[in-house]
């Protein structure tokens, strides 16, 4: 990626500011899109060292506006666009502002890049697509299933895509990352959320602990999209980013009281439950694509992630609020 002009939407979300620190280091040139606020408050880019972040052009905006969108894809080659809204118990609440983001955003973002001639869109998707597996592992024709607001506004900004790169050639490439966690992840997510509670309480409120989940460590996941935008002919492709193993809630749960040698009590709470008929049981990744076109496999294995992510959570537990409902 060295001397390439990218854009990286979302460049404050755990991905996004994991993304612009690896680009930066591989020497690119970064413009990042931050949701405006009135704090000018850049999320997680402000963990980034001074060294990392002083060579970042940031500018707030929001992928609903085309005039943003296009005004910060000129001068771009490349667009690592993640910007969206990912909570999925949020999506029953607010389905209108998941559609206006993750299905117009992407495409503003895509009308912008065939306006200015970008020449690669790295697009994110999610396993979400998928719902509860049909087989497993699943791969990338897996039947696609809309069990939630989230994932059928993910599923519409991937069709959006699709239908860019066929009807005008825009050379769009479509990741599915499966569970990404690691440090600077939300509490909005099941492992951050159990580690802020497990640090500070004695007692741990969770939803379903049955679902099975293929976790995928964070450096993985960008080095998944490093090597999409740099990947020669792949345009229109989908790829799966997933370490191929899952694992229950139940188990992440016991794992992350072990690793912090914690003793806790758990709670079930109605009020962190999926819909019956929106819960996702099951997503395993078959990233066998990936690997034979990307060269890409997941480095991380659970131990090591886990334990990376509760000395972030415990160096961080003022970004945290573990006896809050988190969606």
């Amino acid at each position: 990626m060295a001397k390439r002009h990218v854009l990286v939407t979302g460049a404050g979300g755990f991905i996004g500011s994991h993304l612009c620190e690896a680009l930066v280091k591989e020497g690119a040139d970064v413009r990042g899109l931050v949701h405006y606020n009135s704090r000018n408050d850049w999320g997680n880019l402000e963990h980034l060292p001074a060294s990392v972040l002083q060579q970042l052009d940031v500018h707030l905006g929001s992928i609903r506006d085309p005039f943003v969108c296009n005004e910060l894809s000129r001068g771009v080659d490349t667009i690592f666009h993640l910007a969206a809204m990912v909570a999925v118990p949020y999506s029953y609440t607010a389905p209108s502002s998941f559609v206006e983001t993750n299905v117009v955003g992407t495409l503003n973002i895509l009308e912008a890049a065939k306006q200015q001639g970008v020449q690669r869109v790295v697009i994110t998707s999610s396993s979400e697509v998928y719902g509860s597996a049909q087989y497993t592992p699943i791969d990338e024709s897996h039947p696609l299933s809309a069990q939630s607001p989230y994932s059928a506004s993910k599923i519409g900004a991937e069709k959006i895509s699709e239908s860019y790169w066929r009807s005008f050639g825009t050379p769009v490439v479509t990741l599915r990352p499966f569970n990404v966690y690691g440090p600077r992840q939300s509490a909005r997510a099941f492992i951050p959320s159990v580690l802020s509670q497990v640090l500070t309480t004695d007692e741990v409120r969770v939803g379903h602990l049955d679902p099975r989940r293929d976790m995928t460590f964070v450096s993985d996941t960008v080095r998944g999209f490093i090597a999409a935008a740099a990947t020669e002919g792949i345009e229109g492709r989908i790829f799966n980013l997933g370490g191929g193993e899952a694992f229950s809630m139940r188990e992440l749960l016991d794992t992350i009281v072990r690793t912090t040698q914690r003793s806790v009590t758990v709670v079930e709470e109605r009020a962190r439950l999926r819909p019956p008929s929106s819960e996702v049981h099951e997503l395993v990744s078959d990233s066998s694509a990936a690997a034979s076109v990307l060269g890409w496999s997941s480095h991380v294995d659970l131990a090591e992630g886990l334990e990376r992510s509760a000395d972030w959570v415990a160096a961080h537990l003022e970004e945290y609020k573990p006896n809050v409902y988190n969606v």
